[in-house]
């Protein structure tokens, strides 16, 4: 008998990065790095658990600048010459290790990157949003929109076109890219803010989700807690995140991915080998960087390292996938006594996590899903369904927070990152007046209007001010930013003084060529709303 039920959601995001005029590009690696460790194993796991006729279902994120970027031709040419780097890089690698102890390791490695381009080329036909859509038309995955380019809406909320714009972009995204619009939102790094609801329900969206504190602190307090949604004075459900479950996969401490049989991510051959030997599969200008060939184990927490056992690493999977569902059964029983109604936990989490920072991640979701097939205690299933069994939920106002460090906006709003705010707020004021003074465009004005709203959007990705927090990629984010405001009031300055910089114009648009669909009269406040 079912005694409840379990969500998990799995945010994939990455920032818009396109650059056409390099071959080989550092931070494109960031996309290519994230379809081959995760969005392929994770499809892969999907299909495995079709065939073996086991019920899952699960809610994915996938946001607009990731569905442009994997939609890309450019970019997906660029993904297969990365393959067919990795498996000659693979072949070689079999010749070296013959006589060590890696040779299994590297034995692995070349076939797990053969049977990812085979996956890529076969069942995916060299489209990635191919494998989201089988399974979103068959309604065992449920996928959710986000912001149009991540933007943290909180701290653009002083224009509220600018929010508007973010949201309704999105939905127009989703509608390309999967033929139907989006019920729900991972609004971008989970921040709410007062009044945001009534934006979302305008186009359409049924649920986000928060961290548990936005929930817990909403008004009045939640009677179910984080184990049921509320729905806000405008009438859209808010999930939550259940701790307990988060902090079994995201602890660095406690979680499963910090176990010593797992794969260690920092060890990597692009560090650890010869230049001469390596040079060609890491950054043309000589940047050590990492290969995806990662021989050793965690082992544990000094820097003696042993050969990673791949057979033990998915052992490991199975007994934390028990683990984890025996905690969640535990968590439920505690709590259901206590409701009208199952109650449900729900597990957000970056979908970058599982495959990239913890290699076994999807084969862990892949055992977590037997474990429920197999108990019949636990149901997974996405936000939609646990509100189509349960329509009337209790109406509270959530409380604004975001799911960063501290639970609120510091993370994107501190003394390394506060100097981009007042020219993103510029800039929408700006791209407002004209989309009201040239709200009936000619199609010249028009090119430069759309290619405007596009600078603007990718500015404001929330993206640069985290990793300027973080200090992680910084000087290219910080570039990045400067760049978009550069290169719209460099058009600015075009429409205003009526000349056309072909060459200019033509770089930006093959370099920022994010949403085709784009019609700025999206910030125009004689658009329909």
């Amino acid at each position: 008998m079912i005694k409840g039920y379990w969500i998990p959601i799995l945010h994939s995001h990455l920032p818009f990065v396109k650059h056409p005029q390099h071959e080989n590009f550092l931070e494109e690696r960031w996309l290519f790095e994230a379809i081959t460790e995760c969005y392929i194993p994770l499809l892969q796991r999907l299909k495995k658990l079709e065939e073996e006729e086991i019920e899952f279902g699960l809610t994915v994120s996938v946001t607009p600048p990731l569905a442009e970027m994997l939609d890309d031709e450019h970019l997906m040419q660029k993904y297969e010459n990365y393959l067919k780097n990795l498996i000659e890089l693979g072949e070689k690698e079999l010749i070296r290790t013959k006589n060590s102890d890696s040779y299994n390791v590297a034995k692995f490695y070349l076939d797990f990157f053969t049977r990812t381009k085979e996956f890529f080329e076969g069942f995916l036909d060299r489209k990635i949003l191919n494998g989201y859509r089988y399974f979103y038309d068959k309604n065992v995955l449920e996928i959710i929109t986000c912001g149009a380019t991540h933007g943290f809406l909180p701290l653009l909320s002083v224009n509220e076109q600018a929010v508007r714009a973010q949201i309704k972009v999105a939905v127009e995204s989703h509608k390309k890219h999967f033929n139907k619009a989006p019920k729900g939102i991972w609004l971008p790094e989970c921040a709410y803010y007062d009044s945001l609801d009534a934006i979302l329900k305008s186009y359409g969206i049924e649920f986000f989700i928060l961290d548990a504190h936005g929930l817990l602190y909403a008004t009045p307090t939640p009677k179910n807690g984080v184990y049921a949604p509320i729905v806000t004075p405008n009438k859209v459900a808010v999930f939550a995140r259940e701790h307990k479950s988060s902090k079994q996969i995201w602890s660095s401490k406690e979680g499963y991915p910090g176990d010593f049989s797992y794969r260690d991510f920092y060890r990597d051959i692009g560090y650890d080998l010869d230049f001469e030997y390596i040079k060609d599969y890491i950054n043309p200008d000589g940047i050590r960087i990492f290969t995806g060939f990662k021989y050793y184990k965690i082992t544990g927490k000094s820097d003696y390292k042993e050969i990673y056992d791949q057979s033990a690493a998915l052992q490991k999977t199975i007994e934390h996938a028990q683990n984890f569902h025996f905690n969640t059964e535990v968590q439920i029983n505690k709590v259901c006594s206590m409701m009208d109604r199952l109650p449900v936990v729900v597990s957000p989490y970056d979908a970058e996590l599982f495959g990239h920072w913890w290699f076994e991640g999807p084969e862990f979701l892949y055992n977590m899903f037997k474990e429920i097939s197999k108990h019949k205690v636990i149901k997974s299933i996405t936000p939609l369904q646990y509100l189509n069994m349960y329509p009337q939920n209790q109406e509270a106002v959530p409380h604004p927070s975001s799911w960063g460090d501290k639970g609120y906006f510091d993370v994107w709003l501190n003394h390394s990152n506060d100097w981009i705010y007042r020219h993103l707020h510029e800039m929408a004021d700006t791209m407002c007046y004209y989309a009201d003074k040239y709200y009936n465009a000619n199609e010249h004005q028009t090119k430069v209007l759309n290619q405007m709203a596009r600078e603007l959007l990718l500015a404001q990705s929330s993206d640069w001010a985290f990793l300027m927090s973080t200090q992680t990629a910084a000087e290219y984010s910080t570039a990045r930013t400067k760049e978009h405001i550069y290169n719209f009031f460099k058009l600015v300055d075009m429409l205003e003084n009526n000349y056309f910089n072909e060459k200019f114009f033509t770089d930006i648009a093959k370099k920022n060529s994010i949403f085709d669909f784009l019609d700025f009269r999206v910030y125009s406040n004689h658009s329909s709303q």
